[in-house]
Formats: structure tokens, sequence, C-alpha cells
């Protein structure tokens, strides 16, 4: 209970601060250009509003609704959310959104895009600053990956070192590891000394997106952090800082000895004996001993991925972090849209999730670097989606906006509201379908 609770709260602020400022966006393009706003609400607010006011002297008032799918600017003399048609129907007015210039009308249509991007590279920058970049050298990392089923059956074996696709080199694992390696025709591992040239199919991105399951993931070597007195690993002489190399003669990492310790366990051996091949202080060892029930031999791990596997920081001055957190931010958002095309696949359309699967990407523990990090990735998310040339949403009116411009004439009032309300039925059933499959997920 206490980490779905966490995970809420850094939902709700998470969104609440991308609302505010997409809204405020849009709000601040229409007041540079005289345009009048009447509402300002964080959260939609059908039938009934949880807090409003209204400033003296001012058009615009701000609310807070109670259904926490977005929010929005009420703007005069426009076909938008709140399909205000009887406004449409009188005289237009000079501080409406109609009577103004389509440049002006433009940019306070991606005004919300534009911040939401802006914010997104801002908290890149200053996560930089504040805790730098760290990671992993996937070349350097000395027990290799972890492959799921389908990487194997193409030909990926546990401890391949990856080294590069299509002769691009990887330096990093993450996203853009992944697309490379699923948009290749190839990629090149190092196995037991030599490198191997792994043939990747075309379909490789829907097999995974079926999978399910993580691609690959570091192999952890298996190093004792402490040792639990008058258990089997102490009474054997096992000390903290030894690295647990094989298990019976048969290489291992963390996870194998866990995953051999437990076979062996299902299948009640008969002997509790195992041998470990460990080092300690450059020096290798063979021990033989005794286990009290298979699976425990009473030696607690590290964890801790920088003592473990090799990681490179790079610090940034508070000036240097600008032109690095907007390549992040551009690298972010470009490593996305080519994953989007995934999405109207059967298995990527399966994979669409809502709200509880947006929850899930934050930690189970409080965490501001994460928190920060998800947020401003949800920031491009949000930017791009609102982009798509889809009636309701910015992407729509702008793409109307340019007809009006190229075309000279605007397109009739009956049009936008029939699009309008085109655009509202495919959001909406887009929002349920991706939430109906977090009900799935959970249930199943």
């Amino acid at each position: 209970m206490e980490t779905f609770l966490i995970r809420a709260l850094q939902l709700v602020m998470s969104l609440s601060l991308l609302v505010i400022v997409h809204e405020g966006g849009h709000f601040l393009f229409a007041r540079l250009f005289k345009t009048r706003v009447e509402k300002f609400c964080l959260f939609f607010d059908p039938w009934f509003t949880l807090f409003k006011f209204k400033p003296k002297n001012s058009d615009t008032e701000y609310g807070i609704g109670w259904l926490p799918l977005g929010g929005y600017v009420k703007i005069a003399g426009m076909i938008d959310e709140s399909m205000d048609t009887e406004q449409m129907k009188q005289p237009m007015q000079p501080w409406e959104f109609r009577a103004k210039p389509a440049w002006q009308r433009l940019l306070i249509m991606i005004g919300g895009v534009l911040f939401n991007f802006i914010l997104a590279l801002f908290i890149y920058s200053m996560i930089l600053f504040t805790w730098g970049d760290e990671y992993v050298p996937v070349q350097k990392a000395p027990l290799g990956m972890e492959f799921n089923e389908t990487a194997k059956a193409i030909g990926f074996r546990d401890g391949d070192v990856l080294i590069s696709a299509d002769g691009v080199p990887f330096e990093r694992y993450g996203g853009d590891m992944l697309t490379s390696v699923v948009d290749a025709r190839q990629v090149t591992v190092r196995r037991d000394g030599q490198e191997v040239s792994v043939y990747i199919p075309e379909n490789f991105m829907e097999r995974l997106l079926a999978d399910s399951v993580r691609f690959a993931s570091f192999r952890y070597p298996y190093v004792i952090d402490s040792i639990c007195a008058n258990r089997p690993a102490a009474l054997a002489g096992l000390q903290a800082g030894d690295s647990i190399m094989q298990l019976d003669g048969k290489n291992i990492a963390y996870f194998d000895f866990k995953e051999e310790m437990l076979r062996r366990q299902k299948a009640d051996s008969a002997s509790h004996y195992i041998t470990l091949t460990y080092a300690r202080a450059g020096v290798i060892d063979t021990i033989t001993f005794a286990t009290d029930s298979i699976y425990e031999i009473g030696a607690v791990v590290r964890t801790a991925t920088n003592q473990l596997l090799p990681v490179v920081k790079k610090e940034y001055s508070f000036l240097a972090s600008f032109p690095a957190g907007a390549a992040l931010g551009v690298q972010t958002l470009k490593g996305y849209v080519g994953q989007m095309k995934y999405l109207f696949s059967k298995e990527g359309a399966k994979q669409l999730g809502g709200f509880g699967t947006i929850g899930s990407i934050f930690p189970a523990t409080w965490d501001w670097h994460q928190f920060w990090y998800m947020t401003a990735f949800l920031s491009i998310i949000l930017a791009f989606m609102n982009i798509l040339p889809i009636p309701a949403l910015d992407g729509g009116h702008v793409l109307f906006l340019i007809y009006e411009i190229v075309a000279r004439r605007k397109p009739s009032d009956k049009f936008m509201e029939r699009a309008q309300m085109v655009g509202m039925f495919l959001l909406f059933g887009l929002l349920l379908w991706a939430n109906f499959n977090d009900i799935l997920r959970f249930l199943f």
C-alpha cells in the first residue's frame, strides 16, 4: 500500500506540473497577443469544480477539476474541449481567438508543446548539473549480459558482451541501444574471447513486445558483502569481499548461482555439498562444503551497481549542463518517435498502457533523481503526443491553421465542431483501451 501511495503521489505531482506548464504555454501566448482567456483549469471539471477563483479585474477564472486526465484553457472565440458553440454564433470581438491573424493563432496553439519541450530540456540540464551522468559501458561489462528467451532464440547467449550494431559501437545500455539492435541487420558480440555476429530478423521488435520481458540486463558478479555467523559460508572460511566465480566448476554470475541452487532445492538432491571457486585479493582458490538447506549458504551479496560493474560518471558545470541537457532531450525525443511505429502493430497495441503503466515507471521509494528524470521523459511524450495531427489535440488545430495559411480560407465552424467531436471520441477510445490493458495486466 505504501508503494502504491508513493508512486501515486509522484504521478499526480508530475502530471500536475506538466499540465500547468503546457496550458501555461497556451495562456502566455494568448495574453501576448491580447486574446482573452476565460478559464485556466488544472484537470477536467465536468459538472463541478473542486476549487476556483477569479482575481479582481481579471477576465480569467482559475480552477482545479476533479478528473485528473489533463487540463485546459478556455480561450474566447475558439472551438475547443468546452464545445462552447453558442459563443461562436455571436458577432466576432477583437479579443477573440478567431479575430487574430493566423500566425498568432498558430503560436498560441503550439505554445503548450513548446513549453513542455523546453521544460524537459531544462529538467535534463538540471539533472546533469546536480547528479551528473552515470552509466555502465556495455563493452566493459565483465560478465556480459543476461538475455531473454526471445533474444536467445535468434542467437544471443548469456555472457555475450555487446560490441556494435551494423558496425556502430555500443556505448551504454538503454532505449537507444535497443533501437539500434532491433533496427540492425547484425549485432557483433564478444563470446569466449571471439567476436561473433548475431543476425537480427525484421520482426524482432514485435517478438520482444510479445515476450514482455526485458531484452537484456547486466550479469552481476557474486561478491560477498557480509557473512552470517555460524552458517555454512562462515564455517567454510569464506569472507566479505570474496568473489564467487564458479559453482561446481561452472562459471556463474549472481543470478546463475541463485537459479542453480533453487533448482537443486526443488530436485531435493541427495548431495548437499557444493564446490565454489572464488577470488580473494587477486588469488583464486576452491572450497567444498556442505549446505544446511541447499539454497542458503549464509552469505549476503553486494547489490550496488557501482561496486560490481565499471561505472563512468561525467560531471557538468552549470553552463555546460544546458547543451548537454538539450542533446539528451533531443536524443530522447528521437528515440521515442522511432519506437512509435511499433505502436501500430498487434503486439504494440497490447503494450499500450494507461495511468497504471505510467505510475509504475516511478520508483517504489522516493528518489528525486528518478522523479525528475521521469517527469522530463513524460514532458517529452506529452509534447510529441499533443503535436500529432489529430483533431482535439494541439496538432489538429495546427494542421487546420496551416491549411488556412496555404488555402487562404478558414475551415467552417461546423467542420471544426465535427472534427473536434471526432478527435475527442478517438482520444477517449484510446484512453479506455490503454487503461483496459492496465486492468488486464493487473488481473492476469
